[in-house]
């Protein structure tokens, strides 16, 4: 069970990886929040109404995230929003 994907986890980890980056004051605001919320869905422990909304919201944080003057940083913003709208869109037999 170790070796499956985790997509909830992964947004974690892609958004942590923007903290390391020199990134732009308001992307960083934006993305700080969203790291906050990831956090809270990749500790376990919530329900899955709670992951789903929480994708959301960090989907929409990401959606105001126009460049972060960082080509890593970007890249690591892409792929959190790419997980974010699978996580947010996914349903209960997902």
């Amino acid at each position: 069970m170790t070796d499956e994907f985790d997509p909830v986890a992964a947004l974690h980890e892609h958004l942590a990886a923007t903290e390391e980056r020199p990134v732009e004051r308001a992307a960083g605001w934006r993305l700080g929040e969203a790291q906050a919320l990831a956090a809270e869905i990749a500790g376990g422990g919530v329900d899955e109404a709670t992951v789903v909304r929480r994708a959301g919201e960090i989907r929409t944080l990401l959606a105001e995230v126009d460049g972060t003057g960082d080509a890593a940083a970007d890249d690591h913003v892409a792929a959190a929003r790419e997980l974010a709208n699978r996580i947010a869109n996914r349903t209960d037999g997902d």
